[in-house]
């Protein structure tokens, strides 16, 4: 037990530095790299979003490739992209090169994510939910303080009002470090993985692959279960959008307490997570999907009604609970469910509709509020959630 527990202790670390790696590109130094070299609204959030469509078209065929050729070389082939492109950055001049650089990175989580998850996911066996659950804390909390990190780095080296591109170089240079890490250590823990199995040929391997894809997608209780994670992310990268807007100019809030209702909900998610992991393990996955499910439209369509902070705060802290509560038994049930020898392509299935669900959310959160109001715009994504469940619960039928 401490032997595995050592080596997945490891491997999350190989999650964070990268994970941290990525976000120390993404947000908030990929923006204002953009702004600098003179992107308008539109072509920054083209810039902030490609990498989301390199996920939507890789990762279902990345974790169908890890059941063909093994874990252990797919892996190292995202951690390879994660220490690579941060340094291609150093190489831009102008924002199509951004663009290209940008869904070239974006392979890095396309190719790493869904095999991580499917490595997880075989080694936890009985505990799969816990796994799961402690393994996305670990890369959330990456993520979480890369954005801090970025922000400081061109904050404290940028000589002048604004970054130059030099102060961007340096911001880049830092991420590639920690893809170096995450690589460096993936080498040292993926060297003895038992999970990787090998082709019989070209011909077999190809066969292998595209049978395992049809039978993970025909699969009715797979996709609907992670139609339910994607509808659930709809909603986050709505509140990504559209929280901080609605905090300032509709609840008259400033700018650092619209900062910290985002840090509120990442931190009730990442406390949650593990311990709602547990809770899926011992009583079942489907219960506590349909309940943070319930959690996640209510508070999402009571943002609108508030304009306290502390209430917004409440709704955050409620909406991070039930993201916890899906997240930490989506995946696990989708576990259950598909057959051992297709974690990767079951994996790569709900990390792309995933990727649909956080994508869209942003898009369909601007059409209807540009339209209607902002309670009108939350209640309706609020609905589309909730008239989902019926759903869930009546074709996804087996659980473990």
């Amino acid at each position: 037990m401490t032997g595995w527990f050592s080596a997945f202790s490891a491997f999350c670390m190989v999650g964070f530095f990268a994970r941290l790696s990525y976000a120390l590109a993404r947000s908030p130094v990929l923006p204002l790299f953009a702004l600098y070299l003179g992107a308008g609204p539109e072509a920054i959030g083209l810039a902030v979003g490609v990498s989301t469509v390199t996920g939507i078209f890789f990762k279902l065929p990345a974790g169908a490739l890890s059941d063909v050729i093994g874990r252990t070389k797919t892996l190292l082939a995202g951690l390879v992209v994660f220490a690579v492109m941060p340094f291609t950055y150093l190489f831009v001049q102008d924002y199509g090169l951004l663009i290209i650089i940008r869904f070239v990175h974006g392979l890095a989580t396309a190719i790493y994510g869904p095999v991580a998850m499917a490595v997880a996911a075989e080694v936890a066996a009985e505990k799969r939910g816990e796994v799961l659950s402690w393994f996305s804390s670990v890369t959330i909390i990456g993520n979480l303080v890369g954005a801090p990190i970025g922000g400081l780095i061109l904050h404290s080296l940028a000589n002048a009002p604004e970054p130059s591109i030099v102060d961007f170089h340096h911001a880049y240079i830092i991420s590639g470090i920690s893809g170096v890490i995450a690589l460096i250590l993936g080498l040292g823990v993926l060297k003895a993985d038992k999970v990787a199995r090998s082709g019989d040929g070209v011909g077999e391997a190809y066969r292998n692959f595209i049978s395992g894809i049809k039978e993970v997608v025909s699969d009715t209780r797979v996709v609907v279960t992670s139609v339910m994670e994607g509808l659930q992310t709809m909603s986050v990268g709505a509140l990504e959008a559209f929280l901080p807007i609605y905090a300032v100019t509709v609840a008259g809030l400033n700018e650092f307490q619209s900062g910290l209702l985002w840090g509120i909900q990442v931190v009730s998610t990442i406390v949650s997570k593990p311990i709602m992991g547990r809770r899926s393990d011992r009583y079942g996955r489907k219960p506590l999907i349909v309940a943070g499910l319930i959690l996640c439209a209510v508070s999402f369509a009571a943002i609108p009604l508030f304009k306290a902070f502390y209430l917004l705060m409440l709704c955050g802290i409620v909406f991070g609970l039930g993201e916890a509560l899906v997240t930490s038994s989506g995946a696990a049930l989708v576990a259950d469910i598909c057959k051992e020898r297709h974690f990767g392509t079951a994996m790569g299935t709900f990390g792309t509709i995933f990727d649909v669900g956080h994508a869209s959310g942003p898009i369909l959160a601007g059409i209807l509020i540009a339209r209607l109001s902002y309670l009108r715009s939350f209640w309706i994504m609020a609905a589309i959630i909730l008239l989902s469940i019926p759903l869930f619960v009546t074709q996804v039928k087996l659980e473990k």
